[in-house]
């Protein structure tokens, strides 16, 4: 057992679990959501939690819902992401492509009219395994938002990938394609209505 001030040093360094050891290829964001899947680290939770809510909450704020909702919902997110670790693979999808899944899985409930749970206090069990539904839904997910990104003008599909599942800052787009920070900012924008659109057509 680490001692208290090294889970996190050991949490990132620890192999996953049947699978090959971690490597420095891996970000950051990935190493802590690792910890937080095979050590229960709270720390790394909390940094996950630190990075991801504001811009989660953004994100649903321009979805339209309200501060109240948005943030209920974070919170939701969040909970499932503790809750859900060990579904995590860092060979299939990194940190924030895995957790923004998780918030437009949550928005699309909501949609639906579907009660949101309530943010309850963290628990000190370790989760449960994911059941093959849980496993074949997320798959589903995955397959749709794909879809509705296949639809959408190669510069636009490009944006978003950089800025959610790559988590890059505008400005670091702007320097990487050359384009002006305006005409990023207003393709990241023209994709989320298109994205919105085309899942809504794509969703059962």
């Amino acid at each position: 057992m680490p001692l208290p001030g090294q889970g996190r040093e050991c949490a990132r360094n620890a192999p996953i679990r049947g699978e090959a050891p971690v490597t420095n290829e891996l970000s950051d964001l990935s190493r802590d959501l690792i910890a937080v899947r095979d050590h229960r680290d709270r720390e790394a939770f909390g940094r996950l939690f630190d990075h991801f809510a504001p811009r989660l909450k953004a994100m649903m704020l321009r979805g339209g819902l309200t501060g109240g909702s948005a943030e209920d919902l974070v919170q939701d997110v969040m909970l499932s992401v503790w809750h859900k670790a060990a579904q995590f693979d860092p060979h299939r999808a990194d940190a924030a492509g895995w957790i923004y899944g998780i918030a437009r899985n949550r928005r699309i409930d909501l949609a639906r009219r579907k009660p949101l749970s309530q943010p309850e206090e963290m628990p000190d069990m370790p989760s449960l395994e994911p059941d093959a539904g849980q496993v074949l839904a997320l798959q589903q997910e995955a397959g749709h938002l794909a879809a509705a990104l296949s639809r959408l003008a190669p510069e636009q599909a490009d944006a978003l990938r950089a800025a959610y599942f790559e988590d890059l800052p505008h400005s670091r787009i702007s320097e990487m394609t050359g384009l002006p920070l305006g005409t990023i900012k207003s393709r990241i924008r023209l994709g989320l209505e298109r994205l919105r659109h085309e899942l809504r057509s794509i969703a059962p």
